[in-house]
């Protein structure tokens, strides 16, 4: 029980990595795609992203039964409104977002007519683009769907399917719920590695050239963070603002706190707080988040 016919709007690591992933396991699967930017556009048609790449974002979706916004979350409203009147009446509406309030709410607003399920695939690299992509992003990795209250419990079913028979698991939550999850877990850590890499940046006691050539595991990782697409990750933070806001204000009071226990010397504070976030890492391991290998097992994208 999955769609066969699917519409990818935004063609870059996510809208790429589903026309890849439904080739590779739904190849019954029709799939049509558009993006924005012609040269875009050229490079999905030469690698394939897609079964058919359209010029218009209506042409992509006129015969879709599951349309998929894979635009930035800012974007998604517009994008929604300019294909509006193309969309058949029975076809399912979803995203990849990293924020689900905003993002349901303007979807719903310009397709009003339609089923809207929003989804957030938790996966991705640093990368963007047509050329990002890879039919295995989303393998092993948590799919969250945030259904609106009411949603209609087959179109529920079916993109959970399709999600599942791309090799993710699936998850249903509140979206207010999930924006709240994912600043904490998403949003915070992308913008703490914005901010030491703008900070190191800046040192005018410490050179770029130093930061660059003496860089420690701890600030790679960080540069890798903060190498993500920004365009996306502005329009996240602007998008869920609130829960952005109230997790960092928690953040906020944790770091004063370790600030006191440094400055009084309090070394049993500090070891007590590594050992305990130490155990979360490990957490991480166990239930395959992550890979526990230097490279995180990362080298092949």
């Amino acid at each position: 029980m999955t769609f066969e016919r699917v519409a990818i709007i935004g063609l870059g690591l996510l809208g790429g990595s589903v026309g890849l992933a439904v080739r590779e396991h739904l190849p019954g699967v029709t799939t049509t795609g558009y993006d924005a930017d012609p040269a875009t556009r050229e490079r999905a048609a030469e690698r394939g992203l897609v079964g058919t790449v359209c010029e218009t974002g209506a042409e992509a979706v006129a015969d879709a039964d599951l349309v998929i916004f894979c635009v930035p979350v800012g974007a998604i409203g517009a994008a929604a409104r300019e294909v509006a009147d193309a969309i058949p009446a029975g076809a399912v509406i979803s995203d990849v977002g990293s924020s689900k309030a905003a993002v349901s709410q303007a979807l719903s607003e310009a397709l009003p007519s339609n089923v809207v399920i929003p989804a957030h695939p938790v996966a991705g690299t640093e990368r963007s683009g047509p050329d990002a992509g890879f039919s295995s992003l989303f393998h092993h990795r948590w799919c969250i769907l945030t259904p609106p209250d009411g949603a209609d419990a087959e179109a529920v079913a079916k993109l959970s399917a399709f999600w599942e028979a791309l090799g993710a698991k699936v998850e249903t939550m509140d979206a207010a719920h999930h924006d709240l999850v994912l600043a904490v877990t998403s949003h915070i850590p992308h913008l703490i590695a914005y901010t030491i890499v703008g900070t190191a940046s800046d040192l005018e006691d410490v050179t770029r050239s130093e930061v660059i050539k003496y860089s420690a595991g701890g600030f790679r990782d960080f540069t890798r963070i903060a190498a993500s697409d920004p365009t996306m990750w502005r329009d996240v933070f602007l998008t869920n603002r609130e829960a952005v806001l109230e997790m960092l204000g928690r953040f906020t009071e944790d770091l004063t706190a370790l600030q006191r226990a440094i400055r009084r010397e309090d070394g049993q504070a500090l070891f007590d707080l590594f050992t305990r976030t130490r155990a979360i890492r490990r957490s991480i391991i166990e239930q395959g988040q992550d890979d526990a290998r230097p490279d995180f097992g990362r080298s092949d994208h």
